[in-house]
Parts: C-alpha cells; structure tokens; sequence
C-alpha cells in the first residue's frame, strides 16, 4: 500500500531510506545527515510501499519495500530518488510508486517531469520509458567515485495542443489544402503551397 511522508512519520521514513539506500546504492547511498535534510527540505513529495499485509503486530513499525521523491520548483518536478528491494523488485512497487508522483506533480501543476539515471541501469531505464521519458540530456562522470555518465531525462506533464486551427478546426495533414483555403476565407490571403 503507498503511504506519504506524514502517513507513516520522518523517523520510520529515514530509517527505511537509509536501510534501502545502503543496500541498493552501496558506496553511492545518501547519508543519514542527507536523507534528513532531503526530507526536511521545502517542496519534496515521497511515496513509500508498506507492506501491511504481514500479519504483525500493530506496534511495530511497517516494512517499507520501496520509497520514491520528488522535489517540485514551481514548473518541474525532478525526482531525487527511487528504490525497491531486492527482494520485492519486478513486483510493479516502482510502477505504483512513479504512477502515484506522476499523478501527484500534474495535480500540483508541474510542467514536466525530470530525472537522472545511471547509463547502465538499463531496468530503470526500461521503467522511465514506459512512463513516456525521453533522454535530454547527459551529464558526464555524474556517479563518482566511478566516474559513470547519466541520462538526463524528462516527461512532459502538460497537455498539448497540435495541428488545430484558428477557426477551431483541425489542420490537416500533408498534402490536405483544406486547411489552406480555410485560412483564405478567414484572412483574405492565400497561402503558399
């Protein structure tokens, strides 16, 4: 089940983060100084998957297999962080997750989405593209201490209008000249083929 931060309380998220930080990222996992001030700071959206389905006692905190964030400026989202683990990989957890933040940043307004990922995490690659990114951009060396590339990639959030008319018609394709003389009538001017 998809818990917000406040659903489940900072302390049960920085633990969860850290434990799975460590386990996926091993030597690139964030600090626990770094997932607080993470947390801590304004305009950040993350989603944890707790398993509440286990059958233990209530008192006892949830286990959390997955969390993901984003950080929203007012025009883009960009996600700061994802992760699944190990063992609950392949589950749809990561697809429920970007699901809820896609959903969650297009209902703040957010114009697009933007990430960053590891050239050769080639399933996180495979996820983003079937939510619709594209690769952007790509930042050298980006992992240290490695030295791996990353693909900058976005998803545009936004509605697009193309190929309609002025008079609220659509354009027509190639070749069609419908659109042409209808734009003869309204204007006066013909225009060129």
């Amino acid at each position: 089940m998809l818990r917000e931060l406040d659903d489940i309380g900072r302390e049960t998220a920085v633990g969860a983060i850290r434990a799975l930080e460590v386990e996926l990222f091993g030597n690139h996992a964030w600090s626990e100084a770094s997932i607080r001030q993470e947390l801590d700071a304004p305009a950040r959206v993350y989603v944890f998957d707790v398993d509440e389905a286990d059958g233990r006692d209530t008192d006892c905190e949830p286990a959390i297999r997955g969390f993901a964030g984003y950080w929203y400026d007012g025009d883009d989202a960009e996600i700061m962080d994802i992760g699944v683990s190990k063992t609950h990989q392949r589950q749809g957890i990561a697809v429920a997750m970007m699901n809820h933040l896609i959903s969650r940043a297009r209902r703040q307004g957010a114009r697009r989405m933007l990430l960053e990922v590891s050239v050769v995490n080639d399933p996180a690659i495979a996820l983003y593209h079937r939510f619709g990114f594209q690769r952007i951009g790509l930042r050298k060396r980006y992992y240290q201490p490695e030295g791996i590339d990353a693909y900058v990639m976005a998803l545009d959030l936004e509605p697009r209008i193309v190929g309609f008319g002025g008079n609220g018609g659509v354009a027509g394709a190639a070749g069609d000249t419908s659109a042409a003389g209808d734009m003869t009538k309204q204007t006066g001017q013909e225009t060129q083929p």
